[in-house]
């Protein structure tokens, strides 16, 4: 199998280039691609597969946006893979397979196995990781304004957003069905459909996700008040809001295969991190519609 390192040249403060040619540099089994502007590793990755005859391994060098590029390009790919080699300040994908430093190890990284997983599919667009909206969409959409500022960016970038949503998008409207049933019609506080276990760097959201089960982990809150939200948060963090008691009046949670949202004029999602604008999405999940290869992976994983 040929490995093709897809690099984002943004990606760790502009520190991903050279990484990647430090520790992979100089072999002939390997194949190096910078991207040139947002979208291209889309392209690239559907191109350069469609040119080749023998498998390929796309590896995914730089933070979610990337990985969701990679991920969008490969999609429904019957013979070629992905793995991550997470250079990013989030790195949320691959939490769910025990985190980083399993991926950072290059040896692991290049003899991991592919698997099938499960992709979101959005309309014509893809989410590896999760797909939300409301407060967390408005945390995304700062996230990706400030992140190359200093002090409020970088690392940084996600407790910023949380502040400005807590000030301006506590309340959001919309209609949801999960697999036909009504779940909500009127204001939310956040709801993420999620594939993955973590949003924002540190946010467990999904603890009991798997992504290898054909379904989708759904879990919607409640407008709440911001002092409240701020007392909430760290069992948010956490993973642990599922079982907590505190929870149970503000969260709905379900599992399913195809959700469907409407909102109003002006409702934003955010597919890993990429925002969106639109009043109707509808979220399918595509079981083993992705290959890839988790490097180091626990064996609690869900592949």
């Amino acid at each position: 199998m040929k490995h093709i390192f897809v690099v984002n040249p943004a990606a760790g403060g502009g520190r991903a280039p050279g990484y990647v040619r430090e520790h992979f540099g100089g072999r002939e089994d390997l194949e190096i691609y910078e991207t040139r502007a947002p979208r291209d590793a889309v392209d690239f990755v559907r191109r350069r597969s469609a040119q080749s005859r023998e498998e390929l391994c796309f590896v995914a060098c730089g933070g979610d946006g990337t990985v969701n590029e990679v991920a969008s390009g490969l999609a429904m790919n019957p013979r070629d893979c992905m793995t991550i080699l997470p250079l990013g300040s989030g790195n949320d994908f691959v939490k769910a397979f025990g985190g980083a430093a399993g991926f950072l190890d290059g040896e692991a990284l290049l003899s991991s196995v592919p698997r099938p997983i499960d992709i979101l599919k959005v309309g014509d667009r893809w989410a590896l990781n999760a797909f939300h909206f409301g407060l967390d969409a408005a945390v995304a959409k700062t996230m990706a304004d400030v992140k190359p500022k200093p002090i409020i960016g970088g690392r940084n970038a996600y407790p910023t957003g949380v502040v400005k949503a807590l000030i301006f998008d506590m309340r959001t409207y919309c209609r949801m069905t999960v697999d036909g049933e009504e779940l909500c019609d009127g204001d939310i506080l956040l709801c993420t459909v999620a594939n993955g276990e973590y949003v924002g760097g540190s946010y467990r959201c999904a603890p009991r996700s798997r992504q290898d089960d054909g379904l989708a982990e759904v879990c919607l809150v409640t407008p709440v008040s911001r002092l409240r939200f701020l007392t909430l948060m760290n069992a948010y963090k956490a993973g642990t809001h599922l079982e907590d008691p505190r929870f149970d009046p503000m969260v709905r949670y379900r599992r399913g295969k195809v959700i469907e949202v409407k909102g109003k004029p002006g409702f934003i999602v955010s597919l890993d991190g990429e925002i969106a604008e639109g009043t109707s999405f509808r979220v399918e999940v595509i079981s083993g519609g992705l290959r890839f290869a988790a490097a180091g992976a626990r064996e609690t994983a869900g592949v």
